[in-house]
């Protein structure tokens, strides 16, 4: 070996010892964050109550995949299980792209003998409340908007100019914010058709909450048309309940989520007015990925149970926008797969642990887009006579509320 080739084949091993040095670093920096010493613990299970209202919840937004398909009709009725809301009478629908390839959804007014029922300060009942479903990815069209990761800058109000109602600024302000920009084209071209029919509902049903709930990407419109609600219009009664939704935005957005709907407590985990549904092995709520500038926010409650069907024990109410004992846990970073290729060694743990450690990353699991991101209670977008075929033979959600919850 000739002294240029030995200086080459240093030169060579340096660089990927280096490479190796930088893997190593950023995979500890990214297992162990700085100022965080301690994980928060597992708050496994979760009330019937709430189980109850998440189940139902997901099936009223599964119903929402009828558009596109056979439909839905006045007062409510499609060929899947809308006759499980009796108490159900839609609104509008609304569509729109091509084919409902962008956004889709529906309004209806719940008059809420089926719900919880919630006590108001003055004593009055609220039993209803104003339903906001969007439907999540069905369409090729659907999924390239999902996946494509361009940000844009965020604001969440418009300005006078721009149709605002009120000349002065809201309490909370975005700073620094951006945005995915598929998501947010999607909740600006629906809010045309949403806005106005809220507004006219809410003037005929003053006492009642709104509810939004969303899939996939109608979680994160979901999201978005929250927040125009919270901070521009200036309704405090919203609340939002999503299943495997997408990160909507970069760091600083995540932060004024959890501002917005008071998302950083650690008690009354069940009361959150923002539900942020996860599944075990779903990558959707992982993506887009954190090396492009993405993260996720608070209000995670996440089904440990890989396959369905789940009962109050498999479902754990999380906290902060990164609980590890959630589906942060399999946010495995492109430095941490490569560190535990590059340190590929048999070790005396055992098999289980060993085959766990070199598992593959579940945001890069995309197969599970047909599973994982579908089983939320019940297999999601499916419109067919009598629902899933995997879920004939079981009971619809009951819930009837206890004597002390009225």
């Amino acid at each position: 070996m000739g002294w240029a080739t030995l200086g080459r084949f240093r030169l060579l091993l340096l660089i990927q010892l280096a490479a190796v040095f930088f893997v190593e670093a950023t995979y500890i920096g990214h297992q162990v964050p700085l100022g965080i010493k301690d994980e928060p613990p597992a708050v496994s299970g979760i009330s019937v109550s709430l189980f109850s209202s998440l189940e139902r919840l997901a099936r009223l937004v599964d119903v929402s995949y009828c558009l596109g398909n056979s439909g839905i009709r006045k007062p409510f009725e499609c060929i899947s299980r809308c006759d499980e809301f009796p108490n159900m009478t839609l609104v509008n629908t609304w569509s729109t792209g091509f084919l409902f390839g962008d956004n889709c959804g529906f309004i209806a007014v719940d008059q809420g003998s089926e719900q919880r029922r919630r006590q108001s300060d003055d004593g009055d009942d609220k039993p209803g409340a104003i339903m906001v479903a969007f439907r999540g990815t069905y369409s090729i069209t659907n999924t390239i908007v999902d996946l494509s990761t361009l940000a844009q800058k965020y604001v969440p109000y418009p300005s006078p100019d721009h149709g605002g109602e009120s000349p002065e600024k809201p309490s909370h302000e975005c700073t620094n914010c951006t945005v995915h920009m598929g998501f947010l084209q999607s909740w600006q071209s629906a809010r045309k058709a949403v806005l106005p029919e809220l507004k006219a509902l809410r003037a005929q049903y003053p006492s009642y909450a709104i509810h939004l709930v969303g899939h996939s990407l109608g979680g994160a419109v979901a999201c978005l048309a929250a927040l125009e609600l919270k901070v521009s219009l200036g309704w405090d009664d919203v609340t939002v309940t999503t299943f495997g939704e997408p990160r909507a935005g970069n760091a600083q957005f995540a932060r004024f989520v959890d501002d917005v709907f008071d998302l950083d407590g650690i008690i009354d985990l069940e009361t959150r007015s923002y539900r942020r549904v996860t599944h075990a092995d779903d990558p959707v709520p992982l993506l887009p990925p954190g090396e492009f500038g993405y993260t996720s926010h608070g209000g995670e409650i996440f089904i440990s149970k890989p396959a369905l069907s789940p009962s109050e024990t498999d479902v754990q109410l999380c906290i902060g926008d990164a609980d590890p004992n959630c589906s942060a846990k399999d946010d495995s970073s492109v430095e941490g797969l490569l560190y535990r290729l590059l340190h590929f060694r048999w070790t005396t743990s055992s098999l289980e642990e060993y085959t766990q450690r070199m598992s593959f990353p579940a945001r890069f699991k995309l197969w599970q887009l047909f599973f994982a991101h579908r089983d939320y209670f019940w297999r999601l977008g499916l419109c067919v006579p009598g629902g899933d075929p995997s879920n004939w033979g079981r009971l619809p959600y009951s819930y009837e509320p206890r004597e002390e919850e009225l």
